[in-house]
């Protein structure tokens, strides 16, 4: 009975099982009894989170979608002055997250802030505050995600361009097709399927935001799971709100995978298709695809290094008084705990599933995978709300102590919520890299005497070694920008360079936000840097 019993089985099951429990505790909370509150609220701010959340996704979905396929196409079809370096640059925008592109926008159109400094050096004193435009509110949140996050769309839109054919091109030559007809007849559509990935990566992203909205004042879902929980101790409140919000992310759902099905019109530059050749341009075209790709590339990433620099130089005093080796050490400590644990049961949960070929397994997985498209927000309240339950129902009735410290507000807490939010980052890597590898390559292996373990370790292992790597820096890049779980979950006096950041901000301290800031965009940029060789990986 034993023998027959498959471990690797049974080890993904349970990992699969762990993952999804946060996630099915979010739907079945939905119909929790609520405190008054919520009928107050229902009558009268329900509405407005709502609409503000659907608002925001809306702009940010255009622009996010007019940026990134826009610059995808000029550096994938021309050759124009520094378009190689354009590029990789164009995703250094993943290093500032909307909250902190947030804090720039403000410090530097506010009164007397940088645009002030500026034109007073430049023409002297005078009144430039009436003059100066206020970007805050729904529009300055509106454009801080849209220049933190356009770069889902630019990465994918771009990967789909590549593999356009050269045949394209030439039958629209043939056709007399003008560039922006081209542009819309056959290369969108083309690249539909990777366009409305990109845009789903962007719409669940945006409906996950925190930091931005709340240093912006803006009443959205996110925001209303967030005060519920925090400020009036409603969890089953904020459970409520967060099954309006996962209704958002279920539609989202529905329209990525009916685009996927549309992926049969991708046309691959392989099997016998002529590589595409980038067109020169020149004159006046090439001087506005230059301009664009560097107006992108200087606000999405230079404008808000260079306000968190300026700063961090105007006001030193900030440096010191700042904690550095602890929020580096306590960050460290995060990334290699978070990193370690999502590896090693993403690659058993993987393998698993490779050897037991089982559907109940395969359906798990895939819900275990949604993770990532749930607000970090959402996640934190669905983990207390059944280490809650669990404790009041099981462990209190079995007479053992209250587990609810060793959970909630702790580092073990904090790590397992990052395991579940960021899993399907750490699966679908891996899995992208077992695939890599044909099943007769196992097949062979146990013909040689090799167990499945072994088999593992010694041979999986060593093809995995760059999926993993990849994986890891990934994983260290997100938690690395996570704000709302950390924020909520973390231990007392545990303070990392986006929660000293979010304190300080809030506080309306952006000059003492600038520190953490600007360290948390060059520790970001560094990881970006080292793994955009494998996001624009290409064959040219």
């Amino acid at each position: 009975m034993f023998k027959s019993l498959n471990i690797w089985f049974i080890l993904s099951l349970l990992v699969s099982i762990a993952v999804s429990i946060p996630i099915i505790t979010v739907f079945f909370s939905f119909f929790e009894e609520t405190s008054n509150y919520y009928e107050i609220l229902k009558n009268t701010f329900l509405v407005e989170y709502i609409f503000n959340s659907l608002i925001l996704l809306i702009f940010v979905l255009f622009f996010t979608f007019f940026i990134g396929t826009t610059s995808a196409y000029l550096v994938s079809f021309y050759k124009f002055p520094f378009s190689n370096f354009f590029k990789w640059a164009l995703i250094l925008s993943f290093a500032v997250p909307p909250y902190i592109y947030a804090y720039s926008l403000t410090a530097f159109f506010e009164n007397y802030g940088t645009a002030f400094t500026i034109l007073t050096h430049l023409f002297g004193e005078a009144n430039y505050n009436k003059n100066i435009p206020k970007f805050d509110g729904l529009f300055g949140a509106i454009l801080s995600l849209s220049f933190s996050l356009y770069a889902y769309v630019y990465i994918l839109t771009r990967a789909s361009f590549l593999y356009q054919s050269q045949n394209l091109i030439d039958l629209s030559r043939s056709l007399g097709f003008s560039k922006f007809k081209f542009l819309y007849s056959l290369i969108l559509p083309a690249a539909r399927p990777a366009i409305v990935a990109g845009l789903s990566l962007v719409a669940m992203e945006t409906l996950a935001e925190f930091g931005a909205v709340d240093f912006f004042s803006i009443n959205t879902l996110t925001t209303g799971i967030y005060n519920s929980w925090i400020t009036f101790d409603d969890l089953a409140f904020s459970n409520r709100l967060s099954f309006f919000l996962l209704i958002f992310i279920f539609v989202l759902f529905v329209v990525e995978n009916l685009s996927r099905k549309k992926a049969k019109y991708h046309l691959n530059a392989r099997g016998g298709l002529k590589q595409k050749e980038k067109i020169q341009l020149s004159g006046k075209s090439s001087i506005l695809a230059f301009l664009f790709c560097f107006l992108v590339f200087f606000l999405s990433f230079l404008f808000p290094l260079s306000q968190m620099l300026y700063w961090t130089i105007k006001f030193p005093e900030n440096l010191f008084d700042l904690d550095i080796l602890n929020l580096t050490l306590n960050t460290i400590y995060l990334v290699i705990l978070s990193s370690f644990t999502l590896i090693i049961f993403s690659l058993i949960s993987n393998y698993g599933n490779r050897v037991s070929k089982n559907r109940t397994l395969n359906i798990l997985s895939t819900l275990s995978i949604s993770g990532y498209a749930i607000p970090g927000v959402i996640l934190a309240v669905a983990f207390i709300t059944f280490i809650a339950w669990f404790d009041e129902n099981i462990i209190k009735e079995l007479g053992f102590l209250s587990i609810k410290k060793v959970f909630i507000g702790s580092i073990l807490g904090l790590i397992i919520v990052y395991f579940v939010r960021f899993y399907s980052l750490a699966f679908n890597g891996i899995k992208s890299g077992y695939e890599k590898i044909n099943i007769a390559v196992d097949e062979s292996s146990y013909l040689l005497g090799y167990s499945k373990q072994k088999t593992f370790t010694n041979i999986h292992i060593p093809y995995l070694r760059n999926s993993l790597l990849f994986v890891c820096i990934l994983i260290s890049l997100e938690i690395i920008r996570e704000l709302p779980i950390t924020l909520i979950l973390r231990p007392f006096n545990f303070e990392t360079f986006a929660t000293t950041a979010y304190i300080s901000a809030s506080e309306d301290l952006l000059e003492a936000a600038a520190v953490p800031s600007l360290f948390l965009i060059l520790i970001a940029t560094t990881f970006i840097m080292i793994t955009s060789k494998y996001i624009l990986k290409e064959n040219e």
